[in-house]
C-alpha cells in the first residue's frame, strides 16, 4: 500500500510540472480593436423623378413614391431575396389543413408614427378600400379582395378565408397598411386628394420628418429613425431623398457631395458611375424577362408545333451577344421561366448555347432544307419557314430583334419584323391569339410567389396570359397542384418537373432577364442587394446599414514566444 501511495504522488507531481510547462508555452491574452455598428449618421439619396403620393395604394405607377414607402409603411408579411414569407407586422401566422383559412397575429408592440397601437381595425380598414378602389385599384385587385372573407378575431388577430385553397396568397399580404384612426371617416375618393399623402403616418423603420420645398416644388424627403419600431431600431438617424429629373444630374449631385447613393444607375451614366472612385455599384436580377411567344396554334406557322425546331430556333439565338452588346451587359440568360436564386428555382437546367451548325442540322432532320429558288427552309409540303415577329416599338428592342432577325436568317428563316405600341401589341394582338410570334418584357415585378400558372397552364390558353397556347396536361397538372398544396418544399418539386418540362417542350423562348442597379458611397456600409421583386426592395436591409462605428475590445491570444 504504502508503495502504491508513492507512485499516485509522483503520478501527481509530474502532472503538475507539465502542466506548468504547457501554460509557460501558451501566448498572451491581447484585445484587438474592432469596428462595431453604431447609431448616428444620415445617408441622403438622389431619387430619379418626382413626388406624387405617400401612400402604399396609390404608388403602384410612381417608383420613386414606392421608395420612399417602402420605409414608411408595413405590411402583414415581407419577402426575402429567395421569395420567401417572412414576418412583418404580423409576428405569426398559421394556415388550415385544407389551406382556405389563413389567422395572422399583429405584433403586440406595434404602434403607428403616433404612438397609437395597430390593430386589426386598420387592416381591415385598408382592405376596404382596395375593394372600393375605382380606377385607382386594378380591377383584377377589387375582384380578388371581394371574393376573400376578413373577420378580425380580436384586435390583433385577424382571419382571411378563402374561397378555395390558393398557396401565393401570401403574395397578397405586402400591401402597405393604413391608419384608420386617421382615415376612417374617409372615402376612396377623398382620399386621394387627402393631405395625408403628403403627410403620412405609418409603421415602418422611419416616419417623415418634413418635405424640403424649392421654388414651390417638393425637392425632398427628409426620414428620421422611429425609435418605437417594432423589429430593430435603425443605425441610421435619418435617410434623405432629393429628386433630380435624370440620371446625368443624380450623378452630378454625388459629385458635388449633396448625394451620397443613386436609386437606379440608368445606362446613360453607367459607365462614369463604375469609374467614380468611392461609389460602390449593385447589381440586381430583376423578375423582368425578355420572351417570344410563339403562337403554337396559328394555321399559317404549324412549323411551332414541334418541340425539336422550337428549340432548334432557340438555338440559333446569340443570346450573349445580345445582352453584352446591345444590353451592354445588362443581363442575364434565361434558362426557363422561373426567377433563379429563389426557392422554386431549379438550378439543374442547362443552358441552350448558341449553336448555328446544330440548328441547321434540327431543322434538316425535322423536314426543313433550303428551297431551290431563294434561301429560305421549306418542307416537302411546300411551307415555307417564314413568320412575322411582332415587338414593342421601342428604340431598346429595335438592334435586338435585328440581330434575332439575322441570326435566323443565317438558318434559312426568314423573319419579317413588325413594331407595335406596347399597349396595342398585348392588347389586339397577344390577348386576341392574333399573332404568329412576339417579343415582350414578361414582367414579374411585385410579385415574389413564382406561380408560372396564369402563363402555361393550359386552362389559361384561350382567354388567360398562355399567349402560346400551350397544350401540355402534365406541365398544368404540376402548376395546379402547386397553387394549392401550402408547403414549400413540396411546391419546390412540382415547379423543378414543370422546368424540365418546359425546357423540354420549350413552347416559347426565353432570352434574357434584365438587371437593376444602384450606387451607394463606400463610407455607407452593411449594404447588400439580392435578387429584387421591386426597386424598393434594395430596402429590405435598411436597418443594418451604417455610417458611424464604434470600436470593441475583442479578446485575442498572441502565438507563444519561442
Amino acid at each position: 500500500m504504502k508503495r502504491f501511495r508513492w507512485q499516485l504522488i509522483i503520478i501527481l507531481v509530474t502532472g503538475i510540472i507539465v502542466g506548468i510547462l504547457f501554460l509557460g508555452e501558451q501566448g498572451e491574452e491581447n484585445t484587438v480593436e474592432e469596428p462595431q455598428p453604431e447609431q448616428g449618421g444620415v445617408y441622403t439619396e438622389a431619387l430619379i423623378g418626382s413626388l406624387n403620393r405617400l401612400n402604399p395604394l396609390l404608388d403602384d405607377n410612381n417608383s420613386v413614391d414606392r421608395d420612399v414607402d417602402r420605409l414608411i409603411f408595413s405590411g402583414l408579411l415581407k419577402f426575402d431575396d429567395r421569395g420567401t414569407a417572412q414576418p412583418d407586422l404580423a409576428e405569426s401566422w398559421g394556415i388550415s389543413r385544407d389551406g382556405t383559412v389563413y389567422n395572422f397575429t399583429i405584433r403586440q408592440n406595434a404602434v403607428w408614427h403616433d404612438g397609437v397601437p395597430v390593430t386589426t381595425d386598420d387592416v381591415l380598414f385598408t382592405i376596404e378600400l382596395m375593394r372600393e378602389g375605382t380606377d385607382v385599384i386594378s380591377e383584377d385587385l377589387q375582384n380578388f379582395w371581394q371574393e376573400i372573407e376578413v373577420v378580425a378575431l380580436s384586435e390583433d388577430t385577424i382571419q382571411f378565408r378563402l374561397p378555395e385553397a390558393f398557396s401565393p396568397f401570401p403574395d397578397y399580404l405586402t400591401f402597405g397598411i393604413l391608419p384608420a384612426h386617421l382615415l376612417a371617416d374617409l372615402t376612396f375618393d377623398q382620399i386621394v386628394d387627402d393631405q395625408f399623402n403628403l403627410q403620412p403616418i405609418g409603421t415602418g423603420p422611419y416616419k417623415l420628418d418634413h418635405l424640403v420645398v424649392e421654388d414651390d416644388a417638393i425637392s425632398g424627403v427628409v426620414l428620421t429613425a422611429f425609435e418605437d419600431y417594432y423589429d430593430q431600431r435603425a443605425f441610421l438617424d435619418q435617410i434623405v431623398f432629393r429628386y433630380y429629373p435624370d440620371g446625368v444630374s443624380a450623378l452630378q449631385a454625388y459629385r458635388d457631395d449633396v448625394v451620397q447613393g443613386i436609386g437606379i444607375v440608368p445606362d446613360e451614366i453607367l459607365s462614369d458611375v463604375l469609374s467614380e472612385e468611392g461609389l460602390s455599384l449593385y447589381t440586381a436580377r430583376k423578375p423582368e424577362m425578355g420572351i417570344i411567344f410563339l403562337n403554337l396554334n396559328n394555321p399559317e406557322t404549324p412549323f411551332f408545333k414541334e418541340p425539336e425546331i422550337r428549340k432548334a430556333l432557340l438555338q440559333g439565338i446569340n443570346r450573349r451577344l445580345i445582352i453584352d452588346k446591345y444590353m451592354r451587359g445588362q443581363g442575364f440568360i434565361a434558362n426557363g421561366v422561373i426567377v433563379p436564386n429563389t426557392w422554386a428555382y431549379y438550378d439543374g437546367l442547362k443552358e441552350v448555347e448558341f449553336d448555328t451548325e446544330k440548328a441547321k442540322l434540327a431543322l434538316k432532320e425535322n423536314g426543313y432544307t433550303i428551297g431551290l429558288e431563294e434561301p429560305i427552309l421549306q418542307n416537302e409540303e411546300g411551307i415555307k419557314f417564314e413568320f412575322e415577329l411582332l415587338y414593342p416599338d421601342d428604340e431598346f428592342y429595335q438592334p435586338i430583334v435585328e440581330s434575332i432577325q439575322a441570326n435566323w436568317a443565317e438558318l434559312g428563316v426568314s423573319v419579317t419584323l413588325t413594331p407595335l405600341p406596347y399597349e396595342e401589341l398585348i392588347s389586339n394582338r397577344l390577348q386576341t391569339r392574333s399573332f404568329e410570334a412576339a417579343l415582350v418584357n414578361l414582367n414579374l415585378s411585385g410579385t415574389p410567389d413564382p406561380d408560372p400558372y396564369p402563363f402555361w397552364d393550359q386552362a389559361q390558353a384561350t382567354g388567360g396570359q398562355n399567349y402560346s397556347q400551350w397544350d401540355h396536361r402534365i406541365a398544368s397538372d404540376y402548376l395546379e397542384d402547386a397553387r394549392v398544396i401550402w408547403d414549400t418544399a413540396e411546391r419546390a418539386r412540382l415547379y423543378r418537373n414543370f422546368q424540365v418540362i418546359f425546357q423540354d417542350e420549350m413552347p416559347s423562348l426565353p432570352l434574357y432577364y434584365t438587371v437593376y442597379n444602384y450606387a451607394v458611397d463606400n463610407a455607407i456600409r452593411g449594404v447588400s442587394v439580392g435578387p429584387i421583386f421591386d426597386s424598393s426592395d434594395r430596402f429590405a436591409t435598411v436597418t443594418d446599414w451604417y455610417l458611424n462605428v464604434t470600436q470593441e475590445a475583442v479578446p485575442q491570444v498572441s502565438p507563444a514566444k519561442e
